[in-house]
């Protein structure tokens, strides 16, 4: 059974070589392969943390980012992968590029159009510039990144899956930004359409709280029944 408050659906999308499966691997295993084949179709991976005493899990797919396979990527987006014939939106998007390829940074514009088409207007789009250990054959600046970012109202970060610089951080700040706007009533967390789902905790915790105040009504019952 798993242990959690809230799960929230990711999905990391690009061109192909930008170090999609790398980030997920890193993030989930906390490992890194030099040598890694290309994603066929979709791939998995989950990791846990917490945040303001809540425990949350991050549930990760990552597309490939071949034309032969954007079909099956543009699906996800709707909330089908026809190759599991499951119904699974997406909350957030990791929206990747190489910083040492320009061509993926441009081709984030196509890829960001397909997301609005697809995606629902409460989905969390971050843009990420990833292979920063690679910095002497940088091609994008970080201000053009941001600047790109900026112009679409999305946020921007720049990582390494090789060493793991802000891996944690770019999945991590996703989900808190999520979170807060749960708190805030901006999201709807009952709607698991829109990539979230109450867990285990959650559900524990209420009932506690429903418990506890029975439990308040039921003395404070006794208490006016002996007054009287």
């Amino acid at each position: 059974m798993d242990l959690y408050h809230y799960l929230f659906k990711f999905i990391i999308v690009g061109d192909t070589s930008v170090g999609k499966s790398c980030l997920l691997l890193k993030y989930t295993e906390g490992k890194f392969k030099e040598e890694h084949d290309a994603t066929i179709g979709v791939e998995f991976g989950s990791q846990v943390f917490k945040y303001k005493n809540k425990q949350f899990k991050i549930q990760i797919w990552d597309t490939a980012g071949q034309e032969s396979f954007r079909s099956i990527t543009r699906s996800y987006y709707k909330g089908f992968i026809y190759i599991y014939i499951v119904n699974c939106s997406s909350i957030g998007v990791l929206l990747v590029f190489d910083i040492t390829n320009r061509q993926s940074f441009h081709n984030i514009v196509r890829w960001y159009n397909e997301i609005l088409d697809c995606a629902h207007e409460y989905v969390d789009i971050v843009i990420v510039g990833n292979k920063i250990d690679l910095e002497r054959e940088r091609q994008v600046s970080v201000d053009e990144g941001k600047l790109f970012a900026e112009q679409y109202k999305i946020h921007y970060i720049e990582t390494s899956a090789k060493t793991g610089q802000y891996v944690d951080s770019v999945f991590q700040q996703m989900a808190m930004r999520i979170y807060e706007k749960i708190e805030n009533k901006l999201v709807d967390q009952n709607n698991e359409n829109l990539g979230i789902k109450l867990g285990t905790f959650y559900r524990n915790d209420e009932e506690d709280d429903k418990e506890q105040q029975t439990s308040l009504g039921q003395k404070k019952k006794k208490k006016n029944d002996d007054c009287c």
